[in-house]
Order: C-alpha cells, then sequence, then structure tokens
C-alpha cells in the first residue's frame, strides 16, 4: 500500500548502512528526527549526526543518509510498542526492512508485547490486519484497557421542600400573599414523603498489564427519620402516618403533627405545649403562651403573648406586643407587621413595618410591601436590613444594625490564642514521636522506659488534638460569619430620615439628613451611603 507518511528504509551498500527518507504525501504526517535517532539507537548506532538527519527528514524529495557500517545487522522489518502514560493503550510503529531483511510475523509482535509484559486488552483482529497491510512509521492502536466504570452514589429524593432559606410569595405590591404560603410544608397521611435511591458499584476494570483497576467508591445513604412516619416494605420509601408538617434538619426527616385551635388561645384555652405544630385559626391573647417543637401558624393577631418554635412562625395580622408581645423560632418569622415586640428569628424575618420593637434575625430582615417602614428600636440581622423607609420625619432613634456582633470578634481572638498554644504543645511532641520511630524502623530496640514514655507522649499529642478540633471548628464557623460581614448592608428603597443610627460591625454612623434610594455600607473602615 501507498505510505502517506513520511518514511525512511534502511539501505545496505557494501557493508555501509544509509537510511532513505521519503517525504510525506500530502495530508501525511512528516518525520521527526528522535523518532529516527530511537530507531537507530535501538540498532545500536548511538552517535547520530543530527544535523544531517534534520535536513533528510526536512527535504521536500528523497534523500539518503549515511549512518556508518552495518555490522552484519539484516535490518529485519521492526514493530515498536508503545504505552500511554495510565497504561491504558497499546500502540505500534513498524519500521520497514532492508532488501535483504525478512518482514514481521505474528510471533514477532507477540514476543514484543511480551518483553513489554503486555496480557490484556489486545486487539486480534487489528494486528493480523496490520500483519497483512501497514504504512510504515505510522501509530496503529493495538490494544487498550478496560477502564473500570463509574457507580452511581445512592440519593434521596424527598417530596416536600428542605430550603430552610425559602421566601414566601409576594403579591404585586410587595406584600406577602398569606394564602399561598410555600415555606410550610404540609403533608396529608400516607404520602410519600421520600425515597432512597440505592447506591449503584462500579465494576473494576484492567490495564494492558493486567493489573485490576478498582471502581471509585459508591457513597451509601440511608434514611434517618423520626415520629409519626412509616417504611415501605423494601425500605426505601417513607410515607407519613399523620396530615402534619415535613422538614429536615439535619439529614432526618421530621413530620410533626398539628394541634389546631379553631378559634381564640384565650381562658377557654390555656397555653399549649405541643411536640409538634400549632395552628391558630384566631388570636392569641395578651398572658398565654405557645411551645410548638414545629410551626406556629396564627391566622388572626398576637397580642402579648409569647409564642415559641422549634420550626417558623408565621403570623398573618401580627403583632400588638403591648412591650411585652415575644415571638422566637429557630426557622424564619413571617409577619404582617411587628409593634411593641420582642421578635428573635434563627433565619430570617419577613413583615411590612417594624415599631418600637426589638427585631433579630440570623441572616436577614425585609420589611416590604404596604409602607415597608422601620421606626423607633433596635432591629438587627447578621448580613442585611432591606426596607423602604427607616425612622421617621419626627426624628424616632431607631438603631439598625447588621454585621458580626463584637462579643463574636472576641471570642474568635480568644480561640485564635488557644489554637496556638496548643499547636505549641503539638509541636513540641511530634519530633520526639518522629525521632522514636525512625529508630523502631532502623530496628534499633528501645528500653521499657523509652517505650512506655512514647505511649505517653501518644497519649498526650490524641488528647490535645481532640482539644483542637472543636476549636478549629467554632473557628471556621466564625470565619465564615465575617465574610458574611464583611458585605453586610441596609438598603433603603425610599427614604431614610435624620436620627437613625447606623452599625456595620464595629463601625457606626448616624444620620444627619433625609436620603432617598440608597444603601449603608462599609468602605475604608467607615460606614457610608452609597446610591442603590
Amino acid at each position: 500500500m501507498e505510505n502517506k507518511n513520511a518514511y525512511f528504509i534502511p539501505v545496505i551498500k557494501d557493508n555501509n548502512l544509509f537510511l532513505k527518507f521519503f517525504p510525506a504525501l500530502e495530508g501525511g504526517k512528516a518525520l521527526e528526527v528522535k523518532e529516527v535517532a530511537e530507531y537507530l539507537n535501538r540498532e545500536g548506532y548511538n552517535e547520530v549526526d543530527f544535523r544531517m538527519l534534520s535536513q533528510a527528514v526536512t527535504a521536500k524529495t528523497p534523500a539518503d543518509v549515511y549512518i556508518g557500517d552495518a555490522m552484519g545487522n539484516p535490518f529485519n522489518e521492526k514493530v515498536i510498542i508503545s504505552l500511554s502514560l495510565d497504561s491504558m493503550l497499546v500502540r505500534a510503529s513498524f519500521y520497514p526492512p532492508a532488501e535483504t531483511g525478512r518482514n514481521i510475523t505474528l510471533e514477532d509482535i507477540q514476543d514484543e508485547l511480551a518483553h513489554e509484559q503486555i496480557v490484556y486488552g489486545i486487539d486480534e483482529n487489528m494486528v493480523n490486519a496490520l500483519l497483512r497491510e501497514r504504512e510504515y512509521c505510522t501509530e496503529y492502536l493495538i490494544g487498550k484497557g478496560t477502564p473500570p466504570t463509574i457507580g452511581k452514589d445512592a440519593k434521596i429524593e424527598y417530596y416536600f421542600s428542605t430550603n430552610q432559606s425559602l421566601k414566601p410569595k409576594h403579591n404585586e405590591d410587595g406584600s406577602v400573599n398569606y394564602h399561598e404560603l410555600n415555606i410550610i410544608s404540609k403533608v396529608e397521611k400516607d404520602q410519600l414523603i421520600a425515597r432512597l435511591i440505592p447506591a449503584v458499584p462500579g465494576q473494576p476494570g484492567h490495564d494492558v498489564f493486567g493489573n485490576e483497576l478498582k471502581p471509585r467508591e459508591v457513597q451509601s445513604l440511608h434514611l434517618s427519620y423520626a415520629n409519626n412516619i412509616y417504611v415501605s416494605d423494601d425500605g426505601t420509601e417513607l410515607y407519613s402516618e399523620v396530615t402534619g408538617h415535613a422538614s429536615l434538619v439535619q439529614g432526618k426527616v421530621f413530620v410533626s403533627g398539628v394541634y389546631e385551635v379553631p378559634a381564640d388561645v384565650d381562658n377557654s384555652i390555656g397555653n399549649i405545649n405541643y411536640p409538634g405544630n400549632v395552628s391558630v385559626k384566631g388570636n392569641v391573647k395578651s398572658g398565654f403562651v405557645i411551645h410548638a417543637d414545629g410551626d406556629i401558624v396564627v391566622e388572626g393577631v398576637v397580642e402579648g403573648a409569647e409564642l415559641y418554635a422549634g420550626g417558623q412562625i408565621i403570623v398573618q395580622r401580627g403583632i400588638h406586643g403591648m412591650g411585652k408581645g415575644l415571638l422566637s423560632a429557630k426557622g424564619n418569622v413571617v409577619i404582617k407587621f411587628i409593634e411593641s415586640a420582642t421578635v428573635r428569628s434563627g433565619g430570617y424575618i419577613e413583615t411590612e413595618s417594624i415599631i418600637q420593637s426589638k427585631v433579630s434575625a440570623n441572616t436577614e430582615i425585609n420589611v416590604s410591601g404596604g409602607k415597608g417602614f422601620i421606626m423607633g428600636g433596635i432591629v438587627r440581622a447578621s448580613s442585611k436590613i432591606s426596607a423602604r423607609t427607616i425612622g421617621s420625619s419626627m426624628g424616632t432613634a431607631t438603631n439598625v444594625e447588621v454585621g458580626i456582633e463584637p462579643g463574636k470578634q472576641e471570642r474568635y481572638a480568644q480561640l485564635q490564642q488557644e489554637a496556638k498554644e496548643l499547636g505549641k504543645k503539638i509541636e513540641m511532641i511530634r519530633p520526639v514521636l518522629i525521632n522514636y520511630t525512625q529508630k523502631l524502623k532502623a530496628g534499633i530496640s528501645l528500653s521499657a522506659d523509652k517505650i512506655a514514655f512514647m505511649k505517653t507522649q501518644v497519649s498526650a499529642l490524641k488528647t490535645l488534638q481532640g482539644q483542637l478540633a472543636p476549636i478549629n471548628e467554632e473557628m471556621n464557623t466564625l470565619r465564615l460569619e465575617f465574610m458574611t460581614a464583611g458585605r453586610a448592608k441596609v438598603e433603603v428603597q425610599n427614604v431614610i430620615y435624620p436620627g437613625v443610627t447606623i452599625k456595620i460591625s464595629e463601625q457606626s454612623l448616624t444620620t444627619k439628613e433625609e436620603r432617598k434610594y440608597c444603601q449603608f455600607v462599609v468602605t475604608d473602615g467607615e460606614v457610608k451611603a452609597m446610591n442603590l
């Protein structure tokens, strides 16, 4: 067959070796000097004139290059086996014989493969085809290993909302649509709430040396759940035993039943302490207390009452706290308005107005819809507070704070010092243990006293590492909060009046004049107003 790529033929004249070079045809690949030099090195010709070879491989017409004494070598046809770096691909390149040399045989190829210890994945059909017809100085893929198949990690599909920061739907005017709240996952009795899709392990593969290639370990999962849930016979599906609210807490599925109050929480009902969710169709009167492990939903008004929820608190008509009302939720708080009350949220707070209240949220506070104002009191959030109006034209003292509390910064500095001291103690022990370990590896016997001392040092190291781990974990948590605090801001979508004190971490500013459509951030170590 015609050789499209450039190639060379060994020619022996009067016991001298020449290489005759043929340039590539159109579309063919040129030769590289390195390939020719490696061929000659394998034949015992270590001193090569690279300048002459370079001229020959770049010539546009056939060219002869004198190499040296033929040394009685018949120059049979050769096959060179090469491997990919990952030992998964085997390639063969063929080099022509001299006029008196013989052509390659199947046994020659098998010998070369055996020499390279290649025992797996050879394409015998390809090898036989190449024995019938082949181009010289051309690489052919003649074998490949089998990569391991990729398994599938187990996964769990949840049929309720697991997003703890999901925001409620809003009407066109920005107010909350309490009729289509999407932040509570209601489930019905016998409803499928979770399904486990088991892991599928991968299959091992082999490289061309026959070595087994193990597949990646797949991640297995299991369904974790609490009360009010039953499991399918095959253990892969969870169903709710009751009508209630579903939630996912640290990978565990909870379904809480609903304690429903058809009217007001007053003397006819008394205080409520329920291990699930509480739904109040009316109001919560002053002086009464509701404790719920799950969510609390009040369709009316909360007066001077106290509500404590392990989940979210939703009050459709707001709270008139009269200075003693309290809402405390580990989750989010969604409420029409807040007046003369204390409200604490482990997530975000969504409301239409805040008047003379103490309000704090672990993430952000959004005062939107209606007039969307904050007037009087203290309002705190870690990342963002957004409102249409802050303060009043009467100069009502209003405090708005975002970012990290100074106490947390002090705690971080304390943890850094503790970590530093523990680190010093650990670094004093490590060289001692390394020294003893090296002696043992070298076969040097140690006295009983030294072995006992080494054991005490190992125990001390484990104790110190155990003390350091929770410190590092707390520091990482605070570090993430600091990163958030650096981006903390206060947004004003309409107007902010004079007399408002804005505090971002440790920096503060009291407004002296009315401003509109702005945001307050820390820049160059100061709280500054910028246009939205």
